[in-house]
């Protein structure tokens, strides 16, 4: 006997009650938004741990980056166990952990305890905050999941501004400086554990049908009584290979994914460039103060506000041009944000100088930062519609691409600009940005016949029509690797 949740039972989390959904919704995303200050904020930090430490800026920026190399590999293990054991308990272990990690960071007496504990962070961060898409999933309907996934890219995005904003409040005063950065995350991290914890439930609808079916047994004594995730249920390994396997494949052979994760792999790696560069530009042209250089930092703050109220005008022209344009009806905005990042990087490389105001580059830096949200959103939201049942894998892919550019991007961008100069430097950036503005025009005229040529797609399309058959071949997928 197959366990199923019947019409309206208030156990399925879609139907959950919308308070509870906004609940589960706005706590999760405050945990990616944790996540995403920790981040950022570190680079404020650098003057007084150098001098803390004894150590030298190429070992401080490697901390920044090993931290973005967990949030790009460890998903492709760790998501596996949440199909498992489900959401609540990643959620649980993750935020804990995370919170020692920056404890740790707190009380380092050297840098190498901080480039340990900046990697564990990142990784057992990564595992929480890649969780909230998931969960998004799991209560809203497709239909309903525009807003939600804009606060959650809100959080992701605005937190990496916000985080050394008030980092640079904290460096600015002798008596606090880097360590104190930390000891606030570690207080933020505390405070969902002392006082939201009761909203995050059980989201995973096959954990709970599972749990149904046990009890069902129990309650019984008839052993027939089995949730669909029981008899199809894989070896731990298997999953963990699937995982690690099918992001990688959808990566390198679907065109959509490849060209969208190179595109946003770019654009992530710039914006940790900026957060790079930023502190000794403007203190160097302008004299800025650690205070007032993490107050620059508003600026992507304010583009993320600015990209998120964009899309909700997005949100209508998907609403109505969807019957004519399908998937490819998320496009519409970012085929105009696209041109937002050279413009921008241009104006912030060309106009950063003592005899311009430096309300001009924080202009430049404000429109880059606006394209930069809405391909953001746009990647998770577009490749969710394209690829449905492999959704999370092709966003894995894209999340690799992006994490291991923002980790490698720090590492030769104080060269490049002692070679170049800002000036230079930038433009190259903003040179590289225009060569990619043809992505999200391609894929708005195209995508449709790209995808029709596609194993996956057409795997995706048959399993809509003739659900039984394609569910036998389902798993055939990773073994193409």
């Amino acid at each position: 006997y197959q366990v199923e949740f019947s019409d309206g039972d208030v156990r399925d989390p879609a139907n959950f009650p919308r308070a509870k959904k906004w609940a589960i919704t706005l706590v999760a995303c405050a945990f990616t938004g944790i996540v995403a200050a920790a981040a950022s904020s570190f680079s404020i930090g650098y003057q007084s741990m150098i001098s803390d430490l004894n150590c030298t800026n190429f070992q401080a920026t490697v901390a920044l980056g090993v931290y973005t190399i967990g949030f790009g590999v460890v998903p492709l293990v760790t998501s596996s166990f949440s199909e498992e054991v489900g959401r609540l308990p990643l959620y649980m272990v993750c935020s804990i952990t995370f919170m020692l990690t920056e404890l740790m960071i707190a009380l380092a007496p050297n840098i190498q305890t901080v480039i340990i504990a900046r990697a564990l962070g990142g990784a057992f961060g990564s595992t929480g905050a890649t969780l909230v898409g998931g969960t998004v999933a799991d209560i809203w309907r497709p239909q309903e999941r525009g807003m939600p996934m804009s606060i959650f890219a809100l959080a992701a995005v605005g937190s990496t501004g916000l985080g050394p904003v008030i980092a640079g409040w904290i460096e600015a005063d002798p008596r606090l400086e880097w360590r104190w950065i930390q000891w606030v995350h570690v207080m933020r991290v505390s405070l969902p554990h002392l006082f939201f914890d009761p909203p995050i439930i059980e989201t995973r609808s096959s954990i709970i049908l599972t749990r149904m079916a046990k009890k069902m047994r129990q309650d019984t004594g008839d052993g027939r009584y089995r949730a669909r995730a029981e008899l199809e249920k894989q070896s731990l390994a298997s999953l963990i290979r699937i995982s690690c396997t099918r992001p990688l494949y959808l990566m390198f052979t679907e065109p959509t994914v490849l060209s969208f994760s190179v595109w946003i792999g770019f654009v992530w790696g710039v914006v940790f460039a900026l957060v790079e560069s930023v502190s000794p530009e403007f203190q160097s042209v302008y004299g800025f103060g650690i205070a007032e250089t993490g107050l620059v930092f508003v600026t992507i703050c304010l583009g993320s506000l600015l990209g998120f109220f964009a899309n909700i005008y997005q949100e209508k022209l998907y609403q109505y041009h969807y019957a004519r344009k399908q998937q490819e009806a998320r496009l519409y905005l970012v085929c105009l944000t696209a041109f937002f990042l050279p413009f921008g990087l241009f104006i912030y490389a060309w106009t950063a100088s003592p005899n311009i105001p430096w309300i001009m580059p924080l202009m430049g830096l404000l429109i880059f930062m606006i394209g930069a949200f809405v391909i953001y959103q746009v990647v998770f939201l577009y490749l969710a519609d394209c690829y449905g049942t492999y959704a999370s894998s092709a966003l894995a892919g894209q999340s690799l691409a992006r994490n291991i550019s923002a980790t490698v991007f720090p590492l030769f961008t104080e060269q490049m600009f002692a070679r170049l100069s800002y000036k230079w430097g930038l433009s190259l950036f903003a040179f590289l940005a225009l060569v990619m503005v043809p992505i999200p025009w391609i894929l708005f005229f195209y995508g449709a016949k790209i995808r029709a040529r596609s194993k996956v797609s057409r795997k995706i399309l048959a399993k809509e029509g003739h659900h039984d058959e394609v569910e036998k071949t389902d798993t055939k997928l990773p073994q193409l690797v």
